[in-house]
């Protein structure tokens, strides 16, 4: 059975189709399944054991052609995207069946939930989403301490992002009680470094910065040997559910039902319920912002008391 499945963009989205994929990929024996999509999403599932090809694909609409074209004909084919591009993707392809999510039919639940009922429905079954799976064999970090990280950014935009003095007074506080690392990607090299530059001027020096010095291996490899995360509503937060690590997530203007951490157990929202939350915009409307200003470091160090 030969199964070609393009992956979300985003590395999150990613993640959260993980339960699905895996309930295809158990469906059939002995199936074998081609992954297109972002560099992110294939950095992030390449090495799953059913896996037989990856292709990045370019956002040049002549090399994404030429892409397509090399590939083979599919039993099946399955987009976890629901754009117009997604479209042309899916009439390029040669397969006897294709399915394409639509984000308009699948419009309640958590975003894991969502993919699985596209699985369900495309295929006429009932399974049931279980963790986000990663396969990915953990490198075990040798360290003295216990390892925070610190994750500021967000891909979705600046609405997302908590403040980097208030990200630094969470570090401070705990920095007696664990190293730290920042994590992050492109474009957010600045936030990194205001949080870096707050923990100097308080003397703390057991804390690294990596913001955009990781590859998408090697964030994944830090995040499973961390002890406990900050974060805001992100990709690696999910990288981190996947891991089951203590994680406090800070929820400003994205929907926490949707997509928070699914199924981790040791996990813990900070937000303040405004009548503007959630307003799913990448900049403030209402140009206030209050739902990340009015997040404290105090209410973050308190669920980091209750997860400890």
């Amino acid at each position: 059975m030969k199964i070609l499945i393009l992956l979300p963009t985003w590395l999150g989205d990613t993640i959260m189709a993980t339960p699905a994929i895996e309930n295809l990929a158990n469906l059939y024996k002995d199936p074998k399944i081609t992954l297109i999509g972002s560099m992110i999403a294939i950095e992030a599932l390449k090495n799953h054991p059913k896996v037989t090809n990856t292709y990045v694909l370019d956002k040049q609409i002549i090399t994404l052609y030429q892409t397509l074209k090399k590939l083979e004909e599919f039993d099946f084919f399955f987009s976890f995207r629901s754009s117009f591009r997604a479209g042309v993707i899916k009439f390029f392809i040669s397969s006897k069946r294709k399915f394409k999510f639509n984000k308009n039919t699948y419009s309640y639940g958590h975003q894991v939930q969502k993919y699985n009922n596209f699985i369900n429905n495309s295929l006429n079954i009932k399974s049931i989403p279980s963790n986000l799976l990663l396969n990915y064999e953990r490198k075990k970090q040798d360290k003295k301490n216990k390892l925070l990280g610190i994750n500021p950014g967000a891909s979705y935009g600046n609405a997302k992002r908590w403040y980097p003095e208030e990200f630094a007074k969470v570090a401070i506080d705990l920095s007696s009680q664990y190293d730290i690392v920042i994590l992050g990607g492109t474009k957010e090299e600045d936030i990194g470094l205001d949080i870096e530059k707050h923990l100097i001027n308080k003397g703390v020096n057991n804390y690294q910065n990596l913001v955009n010095k990781t590859s998408i291996q090697e964030l994944i490899n830090k995040i499973s040997n961390l002890d406990l995360f900050i974060t805001g509503d992100s990709g690696p937060m999910h990288l981190a559910a996947a891991f089951q690590i203590p994680t406090v997530t800070i929820f400003g203007p994205t929907k926490d039902n949707e997509t928070s951490q699914w199924m981790n157990s040791k996990s813990a929202i900070v937000k303040k319920n405004l009548d503007c939350q959630p307003c799913m915009r990448r900049s403030c409307p209402l140009k206030h912002h209050k739902c990340m200003k009015l997040v404290k470091a105090s209410d973050v160090l308190a669920e980091v008391k209750k997860l400890s």
